[in-house]
């Protein structure tokens, strides 16, 4: 079917009060997992391609977007193409031709205003050429091995009546929100305000997004997709499933050299996951996590 578009997707699941999952994709073997797994449950997905990802590939957008692309018009499922993370003004402005609908403007690294200020512009750009563009206030730690920021740091959450006035002034369309989680996170422990998630919320008319995802239980997913949450980012772990996977294979098989026997085994085990996680962030909450 034609590509989708993560403004439909995150709006519909907004008006919904669920949430869509949007994953994060290095390889092709990423694309057809997230795409199968999506099928599987008969939920549609983002296919999410990060600044680092386009790194890792020697700075190349388009082989890994077009092949996304070329496996989301095939799909079952609708499918829409996100930018995650940037902050290359240059890598911004390849996201229309390369099949992107949306893209995440990543200045939070910034101080308050100088944050403002870079998103705006961002936002005008990227709605000039028809561009949904979410932005972050507030930092969710861990990325590129940094710590994460301490609970109480400044700017380690994000302040609703901030939150406001940030998007009035960068008139983005979406916000990621930094409430307790951590990207890069192996282990599933990261605990979330859903206090200042609430507040958040009722502050703001936006779709909000949790990045950092892989680190929050499933019983904290169920309550943040109650509590707002309508755009749920998963990166580490499909990785995690993935590595986990070929390493058991591996270890069982020393003699393997053949790569689509081992790197088979690691389509199928992020497939089942991504299927898991769509499945958690359909469920009603329990009255102990609401």
């Amino acid at each position: 079917m034609p590509l989708a578009t993560t403004g439909e997707l995150v709006t519909r699941a907004a008006e919904a009060r669920s949430a869509v999952a949007a994953f994060n994709i290095i390889t092709l073997e990423h694309v057809e997992a997230v795409i199968a797994g999506a099928e599987t449950s008969g939920a549609p997905v983002v296919l999410q391609v990060s600044e680092n990802a386009v790194k890792f590939r020697y700075g190349r957008l388009l082989p890994l977007a077009r092949a996304a692309v070329a496996a989301a018009e095939r799909a079952d499922v609708p499918v829409a193409l996100h930018l995650d993370h940037v902050q290359s003004d240059d890598l911004l402005r390849q996201a229309p031709d390369a099949g992107f609908s949306s893209v995440m403007y990543d200045a939070a690294r910034l101080p308050y205003a100088e944050n403002l200020a870079a998103t705006r512009a961002a936002a005008d750009w990227a709605h000039a050429q028809g561009l949904w563009i979410e932005a972050e206030l507030g930092q969710v730690g861990g990325k590129d091995g940094r710590p994460p920021l301490d609970a109480h740091a400044p700017g380690a959450r994000t302040d609703p009546d901030q939150a406001r006035d940030f998007v009035a002034g960068t008139e983005a369309d979406a916000l990621a929100v930094a409430i307790g989680s951590v990207h890069a996170m192996t282990t599933r422990t990261a605990a979330l305000d859903h206090g200042l998630l609430g507040r958040l919320s009722a502050a703001l008319t936006v779709p909000l997004v949790l990045h950092g995802s892989s680190g929050v239980p499933d019983d904290g997913l169920v309550a943040a997709v109650a509590g707002g949450i309508a755009k749920v980012n998963v990166g580490t772990a499909l990785n995690a499933a993935m590595t986990g996977a070929i390493r058991d294979f591996l270890a069982a098989h020393p003699e393997a050299v053949d790569s689509r026997k081992y790197l088979s085994v690691g389509r199928e085990a992020m497939a089942r996951e991504v299927a898991r996680i769509i499945g958690v962030l359909g469920k009603e909450p329990c009255a102990s996590s609401s």
